[in-house]
């Protein structure tokens, strides 16, 4: 049977598991172990020399069980799974979104190296990214939606004369905003930048859509990346991250995995698994309440604008990326309220049946005020920039009636000013 002949959501149901070699388990049984049992020393020699990246497996050979810091059944599956639902080579989980982001960064960036992302981000990565980063000589550039390559290119020369980026970084859409880079344009950055074999990665943070509604693979990047703890975990119960690409990239950041201790545990990949049974089905569904609740804010008198995807119309800025790159809109919505820090937190306090509570993509509706919470760590003039004000409030929309959240949102409306 050829699995790629089957859609994503019917592969996360029996892909790369046999139940024969379960005692018949129909789910992948939690290994909650810490070590693994070689059946000779030359077996154990073989799975380390293979584990350390310090030669390629032969053809047919597989890499056995050695250590849950390493490598693990349950683990090996959900990377297996995930990998399969982007159609992509090789995946990986590692114990939070910024294990993942922290991991890879570090795998492929040394002293002297610049690294060239869009803003914004999410707030901890616009902290690693500016913060941790300088202090190990490494250069960080930051370009903006709706900039040109030729802006882009000038401004790294000016920079860091003589010197190409190491990693292109996107987070699209962007957090809180829902803006909108190019993954295209970027790929023809790194194309700009390529001397011989050598050009950089492109590392495309696509929690907000995937892998249901973007596949940043297919436009160009190396690299798809996921605070899993948000739609892919889904439940509010886990804390996760993943990253999935081609093989090559992820063999490199697989053996930094090792040494850094980013790894997955057991319990969590396997509340994964549980998960991406039904990621699909979560994200539709989230997103077809997402557009009611958005299309009801966008004509509410106390509000003055709406950031939402499925809002975007033909000549704003966007609308062709969306168009290009995106199946859908999602269940993140961002807007103004009018007033400033005291209206929202009259709305925020006041709002029912949303958790007043950081993260997104679980089953519950969250909302937060970005410039005081997730994003409070990025300086004033770039929030300023980037449009995080006072006014700012984003949702996120899970798997309530969306007629009930709309009833939450216009009583506490109803309690501002």
């Amino acid at each position: 049977m050829d699995y790629k002949e089957f859609s994503p959501e019917s592969l996360m149901m029996s892909y790369a598991y046999n139940a024969e070699d379960h005692q018949g388990s129909i789910k992948c049984p939690l290994y909650q172990t810490s070590t693994f049992v070689f059946q000779s020393a030359e077996e154990g020699k073989a799975f380390f020399e293979i584990a350390y990246g310090l030669r390629a497996k032969c053809p047919n050979e597989k890499l056995g069980m050695i250590y849950s810091r390493l490598n693990n059944p349950t683990l090996d599956l959900a990377e297996k799974r995930l990998a399969a639902y982007e159609g992509a080579e090789e995946a990986l989980f590692f114990s939070s979104g910024m294990g993942a982001i922290s991991t890879t960064v570090l795998t492929f960036l040394k002293p002297g190296d610049v690294l060239l992302y869009a803003s914004p981000v999410y707030g901890g990565t616009e902290h690693l990214f500016n913060h941790a980063l300088p202090g190990f000589n490494i250069g960080i550039v930051k370009f903006y939606a709706g900039e040109t390559e030729e802006t882009i290119i000038n401004r790294v020369s000016k920079e860091f004369p003589g010197k190409k980026p190491k990693i292109i970084y996107i987070e699209v859409p962007g957090n809180p905003t829902n803006s909108l880079i190019d993954i295209e344009m970027c790929a023809r950055l790194a194309e700009h930048y390529k001397e011989g074999d050598c050009k950089p990665l492109l590392v495309v943070d696509n929690t907000f859509l995937g892998p249901v509604f973007q596949h940043p693979l297919q436009h160009g990047a190396d690299i798809s990346l996921y605070s899993a703890t948000k739609f892919i975990g889904g439940h509010s119960d886990l804390v996760g991250g993943a990253c999935v690409g081609f093989s090559n990239p992820i063999c490199e950041i697989r053996v930094m995995r090792s040494f850094l201790g980013s790894m997955m545990d057991p319990h969590s990949a396997w509340l994964v698994l549980r998960s991406l049974e039904t990621l699909k089905i979560r994200m539709e569904q989230q997103a077809i309440g997402a557009a009611k609740v958005a299309e009801h804010l966008a004509k509410h008198p106390k509000i003055e604008r709406v950031s939402y995807l499925g809002l975007l119309k033909n000549g704003e800025q966007g609308k062709d990326i969306y168009d290009k790159q995106c199946s859908f809109s999602g269940s993140m919505i961002s807007f103004y309220i009018k007033g400033g820090e005291k209206e929202a937190y009259q709305f925020l306090n006041n709002l029912h049946l949303f958790k007043l509570a950081v993260s997104l993509g679980s089953t519950e509706s969250l909302a937060e005020h970005p410039a005081t919470m997730t994003h409070i760590d990025v300086p004033d003039d770039e929030k300023q920039r980037l449009g995080i004000n006072e006014q700012l409030i984003r949702l996120s929309i899970g798997l309530e009636k969306p007629e009930d959240l709309i009833k939450a949102i216009d009583e506490a409306f109803r309690k501002v000013g």
